[in-house]
């Protein structure tokens, strides 16, 4: 090699990082296939999570509970491990409860699962932190839950998921007694139909599934009575209901006449 040949040589580095630069990725890109192919020979994949059902299994005035369906498909020749739940249910931006179920359990191999992830909303709590926020009306929700796991390989993963909705937060609805209906009358037993009005002052239709009463003569409680048919109330609107109720008169002294006469008789 002549002294000018190799002086162009070594005056062309731009071609030589040209060299090394492809050489380097040559190597990158192998060792890459290696690891999908041994990933795919293996077995090894990310599992996926789906929000598939949100449950309102109980709604009162209190509180309402609420469990979110998620479905957890685990890709991998082995059980995976769920290591941990964050939740969090916010409104317009603002936290209404948040908290984290440690342990949730496994995914079995080549399998999926539906993990049931539980959580309460205490009216009190909320109104308490939002003044705003009112008996009565309907709000928006947002339900964001990271599932984490642990997947050899990848390691711990982080699934994300969000789900939106509406719930209401229900005001008691106002309870009347129009009349009493007396079916039978004697002092050993007596028993009388209550005839209730109910108004309902929230934003929605609501679907009355029980009413629990006590039944007051005067100042003596003459026993508890309940609904026995499920009514609905439309929103502002008003609905009628009966309620069953049996006692023993003479058990109750001056206290029935003053039922008889209209005086005396309330339900808390």
């Amino acid at each position: 090699m002549s002294s000018t040949e190799q002086e162009h040589k070594d005056s062309n580095p731009e071609k030589e990082g040209e060299e090394s630069g492809g050489f380097i990725d040559k190597v990158k890109d192998f060792i890459h296939d290696i690891g999908e192919k041994i990933e795919g020979a293996i077995g090894f994949g990310k599992p996926t999570a789906d929000v598939t059902a949100i449950h309102i299994p109980t709604i009162n005035l209190e509180k309402a509970d609420i469990v979110v369906d998620v479905l957890v498909t685990n890709p991998n020749p082995i059980p995976i491990p769920l290591i941990d739940i964050n939740y969090l249910v916010e409104s317009d931006g603002r936290k209404l409860v948040s908290g984290l179920i440690p342990d949730a359990g496994t995914i079995q191999a080549h399998g999926s699962e539906t993990v049931n992830i539980p959580l309460t909303l205490v009216y009190a709590d909320i109104k308490d932190t939002y003044d705003d926020i009112k008996p009565g009306s309907v709000i928006p929700y947002r339900i964001k839950v990271d599932l984490i796991v642990d997947v050899p390989i990848f390691g711990r993963l982080t699934l994300p998921l969000e789900k939106t909705g509406e719930i209401p937060i229900p005001y008691k609805p106002d309870v009347d007694i129009e009349k009493i209906q007396f079916e039978k009358f004697s002092f050993e037993e007596t028993t009388a139909i209550l005839h209730l009005k109910l108004g309902n002052k929230n934003e929605f239709d609501l679907g009355l599934n029980a009413l629990k009463s006590e039944i007051w003569l005067s100042d003596e409680s003459i026993g508890s009575a309940e609904l026995i048919e499920p009514t609905k109330i439309d929103k502002n609107g008003f609905g009628f209901t009966k309620i069953p109720v049996t006692f023993r008169p003479k058990d109750f002294g001056s206290a029935l006449w003053d039922m008889i006469r209209g005086r005396g008789t309330g339900m808390p």
